[in-house]
């Protein structure tokens, strides 16, 4: 059974160890946190790797990101109410089986917290508990972000 949140975490500690070059620990320890934390969520929202943002699907597997989206549900629904996705853009997202469009939606909607537990616990930095990302930045009713860096 899929778990957005312990899904993103895992890809989020494989994204680090994958560019360990760009992030040493010394680097991340050195920094400001938040800083370091900005600067990662902006990476990931669009790591394909982690959200599926980037290209606009995670799995490349309709059938795989339909499963996903099925076993949890509850996030997904989560995530189309944080980002006000229209009723109306959810029924033709629906009608039209479009599985990437949820998935990396509940990707992107949990990116921010997993970030925080994963930095907690792999560098002792301590979250955003007070106000946990877990709101990415959303422009239009199309939750979808092309972040330029």
């Amino acid at each position: 059974m899929a778990n957005y949140f312990e899904q993103v975490k895992a890809d989020i500690k494989q994204y680090l160890e994958d560019n360990e070059y760009r992030f040493s620990i010394h680097e991340l320890e050195t920094e400001d946190p938040d800083e370091v934390r900005e600067e990662l969520y902006n990476i990931l929202w669009t790591e394909d790797s982690v959200t599926g943002n980037a290209s606009g699907s995670y799995t490349f597997n309709r059938e795989e990101s339909k499963q996903y989206v099925l076993d949890d549900m509850d996030t997904v629904a989560e995530a189309l109410k944080e980002f006000c996705v229209e009723a109306q853009t959810i029924g033709d997202k629906f009608i039209s089986e479009d599985w990437d469009y949820f998935d990396v939606t509940a990707r992107c909607y949990v990116l921010g917290q997993a970030l925080d537990e994963v930095l907690a616990e792999e560098l002792g930095v301590a979250g955003h508990e007070d106000e946990p990302y877990t709101n990415a930045p959303f422009f239009g009713e199309n939750p979808y972000y092309d972040y330029e860096a």
